[in-house]
């Protein structure tokens, strides 16, 4: 068959109508379409989106967590039940137990001696759900000789011994690991597709050489069928033809926040190659140090704020003047919330993940997941960005709920400009749809990946339900 034909969809401004696709493009919208030589998808009054963007997930992290032990909130719950999760678990190829998502609720704050209470037998690695940090036992320290590391993310005591913990070492690691080879994501690209998402920005910083090129083998070989867009794509040489480059990822880590030079001189060699940066921002003292750079070297159109998990009320309208936008989880209100309401002081309740304020002040805003920090499902993160609801019923800054048609709006602008223009099913467009059970006002009110009935990618169906 040549092409496809939706038949009696529903669009988001309220038209029902025909939705004819050529090649990777929409060719033609109307009511009552001719029938050609092509494949019918029924509609039945269905709502048609394009693809949805996840402007912010970490594609490799992904894979390997899928095959890494849950160490973290709702997984486990306590010391005991953690050691039964590394006793039981399987190690990988590598020979380490690799563990994923921890926080301190668990079993406190971990270093090589903690982790040796829990298990020492085998080589351990445990990764905190930020992300930021890896620890590992003694027998992990032995194996990676912390001893002679040179890396600056190795933490020490005031002896100068390693204490287990690797700050944003996560390329140091696996080389000292022997160059792991990186983790297939066959069921990454599966899952993404699932759900609806038909583009991501990898926001890995400062990517390899070798994960560059494993993205690219991934989308030349159908693995990975989403547009991948590249935050650590590096500042110079061309990228593979399967991949385009972002803002540069730049990270003011809460362990460490750099000086103001050096980030001044970091955005600077940015926006001298041609490059805006996408800069993670968790603290509000990581705002006031990136507004004072940007003060310094001047805002590139492009420029935007990751995560912004605290933006006081005072600093929203200064993002609106700089010409910011910023790319923000709800999703972890929802997952997390109930410990953000017990570990942040009152006061800083409201300036969490907000969202309602900086659409009103005029800030371009995109939703994202974070994943596998964050939760991927995109039907998830929309119903937390309009109910900011934690696990357990609380309401986080109610101020900050977004309208559903709003947040949906978030999810669909373009990886190049995230909080942009959402992309819309017309003459012209890309072929990358999904459709949902229920018309428009059904999945605005229950957004649920149950709804997922078909998900169309460059033309041709990738996933039917």
């Amino acid at each position: 068959m040549s092409g496809l034909l939706f038949r009696d969809v529903a669009l988001l401004d309220g038209r029902r109508a025909d939705v004819r696709v050529r090649a990777d493009r929409v060719v033609e919208v109307g009511p009552a379409l001719e029938h050609a030589a092509e494949e019918l998808l029924p509609g039945r009054g269905r709502t048609l989106l394009p693809g949805l963007s996840d402007a912010h997930l970490h594609l490799h992290a992904m894979a390997a967590a899928a095959s890494s032990v849950p160490c973290g909130p709702h997984a486990v719950t306590g010391p005991e039940a953690l050691r039964r999760a590394l006793a039981t678990a399987a190690p990988g190829s590598d020979g380490w137990i690799r563990g994923t998502g921890y926080a301190e609720t668990v079993a406190g704050d971990l270093d090589a001696a903690a982790l040796d209470r829990l298990h020492a037998a085998r080589p351990v690695r445990v990764q905190h759900r930020s992300g930021a940090l890896w620890v590992v036992n003694s027998a992990g320290a032995a194996v990676l000789d912390l001893a002679s590391a040179l890396h600056p993310g190795v933490e020490r005591d005031p002896s100068g011994r390693p204490t287990g913990r690797l700050w944003r070492a996560d390329d140091w690691l696996r080389d000292r690991l022997g160059g792991h080879r990186l983790p297939d994501l066959t069921a990454v690209g599966a899952e993404l597709t699932r759900l609806g998402i038909t583009a991501v920005t990898d926001a890995t910083p400062d990517l390899a050489p070798a994960a560059v090129a494993a993205l690219a083998a991934a989308r030349r070989d159908g693995v990975l069928p989403q547009a991948v867009h590249l935050l650590g794509a590096p500042l110079s040489g061309e990228l593979p033809g399967e991949l385009t480059a972002g803002p540069v990822k730049v990270v003011l880590a809460d362990s460490g926040l750099p000086d103001l030079d050096a980030l001044v001189m970091r955005i600077g060699a940015a926006h001298a190659a041609d490059r805006a940066v996408a800069v993670h921002v968790v603290t509000r003292e990581a705002l006031a140090l990136l507004l004072a750079a940007l003060d310094l070297t001047g805002v590139r159109r492009g420029d935007r704020v990751e995560h912004a998990a605290l933006v006081p009320a005072a600093v929203v309208g200064d993002l609106a003047r700089r010409g910011l936008r910023v790319v923000t989880q709800p999703g972890f209100l929802a997952d997390r919330g109930d410990d953000y309401l017990r570990d942040v002081p009152p006061a800083e309740h409201d300036d969490l993940y907000r969202a309602g304020s900086l659409v009103a002040a005029g800030v371009p805003l995109a939703l994202s997941s974070d994943a596998p920090h964050g939760p991927l499902d995109p039907w998830l993160v929309l119903a937390a960005a309009a109910a900011r609801r934690t696990r357990a019923g609380a309401v986080v800054g109610a101020g900050e709920r977004l309208a559903p048609a709003t947040a949906l709006a978030a999810y669909l602008g373009s990886p190049d400009d995230p909080g942009g223009p959402p992309r819309g099913v017309a003459p012209g467009a890309a072929a990358d749809l999904v459709l949902l059970g229920g018309g428009p006002a059904d999945v605005l009110d229950a957004p649920s990946a149950q709804r997922v009935r078909a998900v169309v990618l460059g033309g041709r169906v990738l996933h039917r339900a």
